[in-house]
């Protein structure tokens, strides 16, 4: 069944590759987090191989690459949380006819992979395992962290966790739960699948739960804006939903 679902999707792209052809290929370069460098990993090598275009994802806290582009770095295409690309749609940074959502994660909680599992099943016992944890991280800044800070808030459990909680400024959350470096990691699903070495306990109480949205639009200074719109449907094609759900999204 993938089979067909992968011949049908090179297919596709043949169709829909009427502006890029190898004679003149480009590289494309798009501004994402790590849940877009993820899905493009899938979707881009038989896109790069019917079309000749490169894909090249340069990843990063959603926050920081909204400041990339703000600053007029050059890009093609950014993937972005929502609000960050309605925001650059407002600026004249990105294209607001070309905006696109593609993907949603829920945010959940990791542990090193091995260690035991806290219960986070209800909102009590999520709030017991925060108080519990020896160490916790999340990112300095990002849409989970504005999420979660409402939701310490809420459970008046901010102040109590200070001391022990560590704020990163990379997408490193998981990272630095397989090495050890902290007991507990809050960030969203697919980034601690991308982790061998970070495990899922699994997802905030459904009572305080937050999915983010991953919204696609094209830069106005791309020159390769017409292959950018088709690299744009591919992330909604069925290979491109077939990739979300995979690493544990669902499509926008």
């Amino acid at each position: 069944m993938i089979g067909m679902r992968r011949v049908a999707f090179i297919l596709g792209v043949l169709v829909m590759a009427t502006h890029a052809h190898p004679a003149d290929a480009a590289e494309l370069k798009i501004f994402g987090s790590r849940v877009t460098r993820m899905v493009i990993g899938d979707i881009g090598p038989a896109y790069t191989q019917a079309t000749g275009n490169k894909l090249t994802v340069v990843t990063d806290v959603a926050a920081v690459m909204k400041r990339r582009i703000e600053g007029d770095e050059p890009l093609d295409i950014a993937v972005l949380v929502s609000f960050q690309v309605d925001d650059l749609i407002k600026k004249g940074k990105l294209l607001a006819d070309s905006r696109a959502d593609v993907m949603r994660a829920g945010i959940g909680v990791a542990v090193r992979r091995g260690a035991p599992k806290p219960d986070i099943s209800t909102v009590a016992a999520f709030k017991q395992a925060l108080l519990d944890a020896k160490s916790i991280v999340y990112l300095e800044e990002g849409a989970s962290t504005l999420h979660l800070q409402k939701v310490l808030a809420q459970l008046g459990i901010a102040d109590a966790l200070e001391a022990k909680t560590i704020k990163t400024s990379g997408e490193s959350v998981s990272e630095m739960v397989a090495a050890g470096d902290a007991e507990l990691g809050i960030i969203v699903i697919p980034n601690i699948l991308s982790v061998p070495g970070a495990e899922v306990v699994g997802p905030l109480p459904a009572e305080l739960q937050s999915y983010i949205t991953f919204t696609a639009a094209v830069s106005p200074t791309s020159p390769n804006q017409p292959a950018a719109r088709d690299v744009i449907k591919l992330m909604q094609s069925p290979a491109g939903v077939e990739s979300i759900k995979k690493n544990g999204m669902e499509p926008g």
